[in-house]
């Protein structure tokens, strides 16, 4: 196999990776902001609170109805919110795996796979 061609052709693999990985980073991180301001009972009219809010909101719509929320005065226990984050690791963790069936292997390597798969 020419190492040249196996260079490129895992340049965009790796370049996949990253853009899956910050995405996920991104989500993750808006969607924990959610959660603590929401369980520290944090003032939804502050122009922070509202923008973490406003935009986390289309993240978490799926999962709303899955569990309820547990809340004790203005905090809430958003189930709903760990849920979203777990789901869109998974979702994240198989995009990559996805991405990495595109590596190029070698005769010899996948024999190896495939037999690692079979004991």
């Amino acid at each position: 196999m020419d190492p040249s061609n196996n260079s490129s052709s895992i340049k965009p693999l790796y370049r996949g990776t990253q853009v899956v990985w910050y995405l996920l980073y991104l989500i993750e991180v808006l969607l924990a902001f959610r959660f603590v301001l929401k369980l520290m009972g944090a003032n939804a009219n502050a122009g922070f609170t509202n923008f973490v809010y406003d935009f986390s909101h289309p993240l978490v719509a799926p999962f709303l109805n899955v569990f309820s929320v547990s809340s004790s005065e203005n905090k809430i226990f958003e189930w709903p919110t760990l849920l979203a984050i777990f789901v869109y690791w998974v979702i994240a963790y198989t995009i990559i795996k996805l991405i990495m069936m595109g590596q190029p292997v070698t005769t010899e390597e996948a024999k190896e796979k495939l037999d690692q798969q079979d004991k």
